[in-house]
């Protein structure tokens, strides 16, 4: 018989490195969760993604158990490491960052294809590319589309 869920836990945590602070430790806490068996699992399964941003997504049961899926880097790191920005525009319809191709935005597109709610990489890559532009990040060259 399945497990009951008590509730669903959100966070992003850089890869390999969760520790039992701020936000990981009072979100878990709350739900009674073991903050270090989580961390040690957490680090564990993400040593090859060092440094990234990962967004978690953490199931817990009624007898305080878990397990965790982690999703690909958010299209918004993901753009500010292929323009090579530090962050955003404020002003982004005035204000431009950077630039980034239409090669690197199917890159992308292609990465977070199982967390997009699209079926074709064409409307992924308009995601993503109306991202960019949110950002204040103009895309270069033609539509391949």
């Amino acid at each position: 018989m399945a497990k009951e869920i008590s509730g669903l836990v959100k966070l992003q945590v850089k890869g390999g490195a969760a520790n039992p602070s701020p936000p990981i430790g009072p979100a878990l806490g709350a739900k009674g969760v073991n903050i270090m068996e989580f961390c040690k699992q957490f680090n564990a399964r993400t040593q090859d993604k060092a440094g990234k941003v990962l967004p978690v997504v953490i199931t817990v049961y009624s007898d305080k158990s878990f397990d965790f899926i982690i999703k690909t880097p958010p299209a918004a790191v993901q753009i500010m490491d292929a323009a090579k920005i530090k962050g955003g525009s404020g002003v982004p319809h005035s204000n431009k960052v950077g630039s980034i191709s239409w090669a690197q935005i199917k890159a992308i597109a292609e990465d977070k294809m199982p967390d997009l709610n699209c079926f074709t990489i064409e409307s992924a890559m308009s995601m993503v590319a109306g991202t960019a532009r949110s950002m204040g990040v103009t895309v270069t060259g033609d539509k391949p589309f």
